[in-house]
């Protein structure tokens, strides 16, 4: 069975805020457009299955502020896949996002 190409989803939606963090690399901890929405988990799995991004997961034994033991996750793309995005309509889709984000 051939993979289908991973697909942009709408810039101004969690789902593209999520993306557009996981294609420049930054940290995605306690962002603003997921509070209240819907969890982080919850987002990873429609890129993956809907959009058909290769997101990776790594979960680590971790401890909450109380003391509490509990797990972390962390998510990415690989490198080759962020690359290949980029020069598949990713700048371009970045650049909308960002002109997007600041219209009044």
């Amino acid at each position: 069975m051939r993979s289908q190409s991973p697909k942009f989803p709408g810039p101004l939606t969690a789902r593209g805020a999520v993306l557009a963090v996981l294609l420049s690399d930054q940290d995605q901890t306690g962002a603003p457009p997921l509070q209240g929405r819907t969890s982080l988990a919850a987002i990873i799995k429609t890129l993956k299955r809907k959009y058909h991004w290769p997101v990776e997961t790594d979960s680590f034994p971790s401890n909450s502020a109380d003391g509490r033991a509990t797990w972390a996750t962390v998510y990415s793309l690989p490198p080759a896949v962020i690359a290949k995005a980029m020069g598949n309509g990713g700048v371009e889709w970045m650049e909308r996002r960002s002109v997007a984000r600041s219209a009044p």
